[in-house]
């Protein structure tokens, strides 16, 4: 377990701009050249909901560096769990953790699944890389496929393993940009593609957080039957607001999360 959040992240996000370039392109693009104004609004994680790997393991990590659980979310089409968690310092990212519920799955992703959970080693769990060491497993191209036409969340986590699914920019102290629509304009006058599922803009001031993103990068992984590009990591953006109390809203938006998962769908 790591003893510093800030070291978390930074592993984090070196370990996610491997897979993700674009994500250097987006600093560029929104942030401004006078501040340090990119700041991160949510990481999301995935796993399986098994005793040995499953959400609960990954908040240790987390809780380790000073977070707490605050919310749970049901997305019962895509058969996911999630929990957020919120650190002590509301100036540190929020963590978004899923599982797939492997119960409500056909019988081979279970089986599929329950290979790539056997190979790792129980150490590996609790070691201080774990949030981003990828996959502990290899799973030929013919077998991602396979989950691939059952569930994206378990293809995905197949090829990519455990690592940040996305790092998300906090709209509200980007210094050149005010409103989402601003943001997603930048983005695409730049060529990047957004998720239009759900409509590019998901949520509203009404449910106080709108957000955007981009569709994932293409990346090349090495299955066991050759190397194979697909979908890998994207970019989220967040604009929230305030409560009647004043307070800024921090939690999530279920209808909303549950379209930022096909951020990763093959296109």
């Amino acid at each position: 377990m790591h003893n510093n959040v800030d070291n978390l992240f930074e592993n984090l996000w070196g370990n996610y701009l491997e897979v993700t370039p674009s994500a250097v392109r987006v600093h560029e693009l929104l942030g401004s050249t006078q501040k340090d104004d990119v700041i991160n609004d949510h990481i999301a994680l995935r796993t399986f909901n098994h005793e040995k790997i499953g959400l609960e393991k990954l908040a240790e990590h987390f809780k380790a560096v000073g977070y707490k659980e605050c919310g749970e979310y049901h997305f019962e089409a895509k058969k996911l769990y999630a929990k957020h968690y919120e650190h002590s310092d509301p100036s540190k990212p929020k963590v978004f953790i899923s599982e797939l519920l492997l119960e409500k799955c056909s019988e081979e992703l279970q089986a599929i699944v329950g290979q790539m959970i056997d190979s790792i080693d129980e150490s590996a769990v609790t070691a201080e890389n774990f949030l981003y060491s990828g996959t502990h497993w290899q799973v030929s191209h013919e077998t991602y496929k396979k989950l691939l036409a059952e569930s994206e969340y378990a293809a995905w986590m197949s090829a990519w393993g455990y690592r940040a699914n996305h790092f998300t920019v906090n709209i509200n102290y980007l210094a050149n940009f005010e409103t989402i629509e601003a943001v997603n304009q930048a983005l695409k006058d730049a060529g990047f593609s957004l998720n239009t599922s759900g409509g590019e803009i998901k949520g509203s001031p009404e449910v106080l957080l709108e957000q955007s993103s981009t569709l994932a990068d293409h990346h090349p992984v090495e299955f066991s039957d050759g190397k194979f590009e697909i979908p890998s990591c994207f970019y989220e953006f967040a604009l929230r607001y305030n409560k009647p109390d004043g307070e800024l809203y921090t939690g999530f938006v279920a209808a909303s999360a549950d379209k930022i998962f096909e951020s990763t769908n093959a296109r």
